[in-house]
């Protein structure tokens, strides 16, 4: 899939800031970048355009060989993470450049990668949200599946029925987050709502081309903002 550039970084927690209007904003401070760019790809060449990029310094001697030789050839400092990002056109990029929180700006809109928390073995009411029985005294089934599957037709469970399993530890992408403000100081990026993994986890956070109207409650995730209909 095609988006625009981004930044990988660290998630590391949440607070709230106030807008101009003293309205309060909840919002998901990320450590993002800076990134180096370390390989660059194109159409001629690979069949596509993207630019791979990494986060985060390493030691020389704990990276492999092989790993070594392509931070070598770009003629790069080692990095503990790297993600390739496609993109419609990767000519205003090189290999070496250096990408910073610069990259967005205050209302612009991005989506966000990262790795969901990781719950362990759950049963189905945690999991699926299953109703469970009844929780008087005697009833046996609180929290049991109960029947997953007919007798006599089709005499089999259907594939992909909700059963208890490991939950959580999948990759997410929120979509349609926003910018609220960025610190290039500090590396810093503000951004409105929740966004996947627990503390410190690694994300990805790309840039989409638009932009979030502040003038549009709806659009900026104002929950004043008048239902469908013309109910007041």
């Amino acid at each position: 899939m095609r988006m625009g550039i981004g930044l990988l970084g660290r998630k590391v927690g949440m607070t709230q800031v106030f807008d101009e209007e003293g309205r309060v904003i909840p919002v998901t401070v990320v450590e993002a970048g800076p990134c180096t760019i370390v390989q660059k790809k194109t159409v001629e060449k690979d069949g596509y355009e993207a630019v791979q990029v990494g986060y985060l310094p390493e030691k020389p001697k704990r990276v492999r060989k092989p790993l070594g030789g392509h931070f070598a050839k770009a003629k790069v400092t080692p990095m503990r993470h790297l993600q390739e990002m496609r993109l419609h056109s990767a000519a205003e990029y090189g290999v070496g450049q250096i990408l910073t929180v610069e990259l967005f700006t205050e209302g612009e809109e991005v989506i966000v990668t990262g790795t969901s928390k990781g719950r362990g073995f759950q049963g189905g009411v945690k999991r699926w949200g299953y109703r469970g029985g009844a929780k008087s005294h005697g009833s046996m089934f609180h929290r049991a599946p109960g029947s997953i599957g007919a007798s006599s037709y089709p005499s089999r469970v259907f594939k992909g029925h909700h059963m208890p399993g490991r939950m959580g530890g999948v990759r997410v992408t929120i979509r349609g987050l926003q910018v609220v403000r960025s610190d290039p100081g500090r590396n810093l990026l503000l951004i409105r709502g929740a966004v996947p993994g627990a503390q410190r986890g690694l994300l990805a956070v790309r840039k989409t081309g638009k932009e979030v109207r502040g003038s549009d409650p709806k659009a900026a995730g104002d929950k004043t903002a008048k239902p469908k209909g013309g109910a007041s």
